[in-house]
């Protein structure tokens, strides 16, 4: 599929290769324990705390998996004037990601997800968030930002990566696609249910199976070319999207490029833990198409990626050596 020296260009082009992300970024927040007896309160087990640890979550980890492929990233968001809200920000910036158009509003909290964590699984999880829409004022600034961004940086793709928590409104998606398209800057989706069907006339949409069955209420009896296809037309019809591209968990992926269409079958894995894999998959198939405007290459190199950080605990990026190795061994040709 590739040649030696498309891949060297491909992973050596990333570094020049800008990418904005909008949308809901969080903080995934660990409470380490050991559970040894039960509270004499009530039947619950007692976490005896030994520590904590902070983690990139939501839209936040789309953009760490841009940077840990060596990609300009740069973030748009809404966060709270709290404590979670300048921890996230750290973190962001020590991952060299662009965090100067995050606005912090004084009406919001940051969603913060903490898991307490004993035995080494999860024993509750408590989720501190607003999940309304954003105002105006919140609105206006985050949209100022980022025409002031494509302006002065003309990236090469914008992701718009949808959690439901209210900074994807109607108007910011219309705005953001309409704006993009007029610049000629390609748009990548990873919708949730509330707005699936708002991201009209964006170019790569990529929901998972389950997201297009609920969006669109339709089954899909059989995974297979036949019945996809009909997926995509679907959802053609009600989009006018570019190209399709929905992850299919242990089937692989399948994706539409104009007269292209292709089932991609998942490569074996010894599956640890699915977490931010649909994250690495969006941010991977959007670097990759945005270099190479190529969706099978960047359909196949994302199917990878999904599958490597399937085998990590817990909510990971792809390793970019990691992931080069793997292409090289399964995507290009050794007669070249």
């Amino acid at each position: 599929m590739m040649d030696v020296n498309q891949f060297n260009q491909l992973f050596e082009g990333f570094a020049n290769t800008k990418i904005g992300v909008v949308g809901d970024i969080m903080l995934d927040t660990y409470w380490w324990g050991g559970v040894d007896r039960i509270s004499p309160e009530a039947p619950v087990p007692i976490v005896s705390l030994q520590r904590k640890e902070i983690r990139i979550g939501g839209a936040a980890n789309v953009a760490l998996n841009l940077r840990a492929l060596g990609a300009p990233t740069t973030l748009f968001a809404v966060v709270g004037k709290d404590t979670e809200g300048s921890d996230l920000n750290a973190l962001l910036k020590a991952e060299g990601i662009d965090t100067q158009y995050i606005y912090s509003s004084g009406s919001r909290v940051t969603t913060n997800k903490v898991r307490i964590m004993g035995r080494n699984q999860q024993m509750m999880r408590l989720d501190h968030e607003n999940t309304h829409d954003i105002n105006q004022e919140e609105s206006k600034a985050l949209l100022d930002n980022f025409y002031a961004y494509v302006e002065k940086e003309q990236p090469a793709l914008i992701i718009l990566e949808d959690y439901n928590k209210g900074v994807l409104t109607q108007a910011i998606i219309e705005s953001i696609i309409t704006y993009c398209n007029q610049k000629g800057i390609p748009t990548a989706v990873d919708p949730k249910q509330k707005n699936f069907l708002a991201y009209k006339n964006c170019t790569l949409f990529k929901p998972n199976l389950k997201e297009v069955k609920e969006g669109l209420k339709i089954e899909v009896p059989t995974i297979d070319l036949a019945h996809m296809q009909k997926v995509h037309q679907a959802l053609h019809a009600a989009l006018d999207h570019s190209i399709s591209f929905i992850t299919l968990s242990e089937h692989g992926v399948f994706f539409v490029q104009e007269n292209k269409q292709q089932l991609i079958p998942t490569h074996i894995r010894n599956i640890a833990d699915v977490s931010g894999a649909g994250d690495t998959v969006i941010a991977v198939a959007s670097l990759v198409y945005a270099f190479s405007k190529d969706m099978a290459l960047a359909a196949e190199i994302a199917n990878i990626a999904g599958g490597l950080v399937c085998e990590l605990v817990g909510t990971a990026p792809i390793d970019k050596a990691l992931l080069a190795n793997e292409v090289n061994k399964l995507l290009v040709t050794s007669h070249s």
